[in-house]
């Protein structure tokens, strides 16, 4: 990995688009940002493990300026390092893609509660924070694209990963209600629904004793390349998934949520439980 990772972004003679990317050393947010890379986005990437810098180092090698943030943004002094750092850039903001995310597996009455509020920190208050700090700018300019990663599992009730499946459907309901209120100021935000995709998710969440974890997943770069095409296409949300989980929340939109949530604990529940 080179030591010359940038502790500032330089100011392009020709301006280029600007655009944070959270959750961005692995996953769906590392294919994010390879394709803003791609389209000609300088960049600044952060996530909670040194992967970042070496996404920076790789992305950097291409001509695209990448600033790396490691931070923890289940933590505030994580979110005001990342804040802090979108500062000093000294350059506007064209795309916040909220992307981070985290999740737990296992009954409800199991889980330490520590997990449950990192997911929560993670998944909601994170997010909340830091469209807070960001979206009044781009709304200032009358520019800006949003974009928040949810989940298919915001569409029903999750069993055997409860606080998670809620986070998603909180993103999604977030999403949609900001996106109302920026209607008339140039800003859109647009909700991403990935069902299963092939990330270290189930392995981080301890679900890989489940039918969900087990079972076949989205490539992450086809999730991003969805995802990218309809925010630059300022659309409110997309859902990326296979035909059969299109099916299941198909059948899951009909069903009323105490059959949506035995038809979701079928592929999330652990093998043991």
């Amino acid at each position: 990995m080179s030591d010359a990772l940038p502790d500032a972004l330089p100011v392009p003679a020709t301006p280029r688009p600007l655009a944070l990317v959270t959750g961005a050393s692995s996953g769906i947010g590392l294919a994010l940002a390879v394709i803003l890379a791609e389209h000609g986005f300088d960049l600044v990437v952060t996530a909670e493990d040194d992967g970042v810098e070496e996404v920076a180092t790789v992305l950097g090698e291409h001509g695209t300026g990448v600033l790396p943030v490691r931070a923890d943004l289940t933590e505030e002094a994580g979110v005001d390092a990342l804040l802090a750092a979108v500062a000093d850039s000294g350059r506007p903001l064209d795309v916040l893609a909220l992307n981070a995310g985290t999740g737990q597996g296992g009954a409800f009455v199991d889980v330490p509660l520590e997990d449950d509020l990192r997911v929560i920190a993670l998944n909601v208050t994170a997010v909340v924070r830091l469209a807070k700090a960001l979206v009044p700018g781009m709304v200032a300019r009358g520019e800006g694209r949003v974009l928040v990663t949810s989940s298919t599992a915001a569409l029903m009730p999750g069993p055997y990963y409860s606080t998670y499946a809620a986070s998603k459907a909180f993103g999604l309901s977030f999403a949609e209600a900001l996106r109302h209120e920026l209607r008339e100021t140039g800003v859109t935000v647009t909700a991403v629904l990935p069902g299963p995709t092939d990330t270290p998710f189930f392995e981080k969440a301890d679900m890989t004793d489940t039918r969900v974890g087990r079972g076949p997943k989205d490539d992450p770069t086809k999730v991003a390349r969805e995802a990218f095409e309809a925010l630059m296409e300022g659309r409110d949300k997309i859902e990326v998934r296979s035909f059969k989980a299109r099916m299941q929340g198909a059948a899951a939109a009909v069903l009323p949520d105490r059959a949506g949530a035995a038809m979701h604990a079928a592929m999330t529940k652990p093998d043991d439980a």
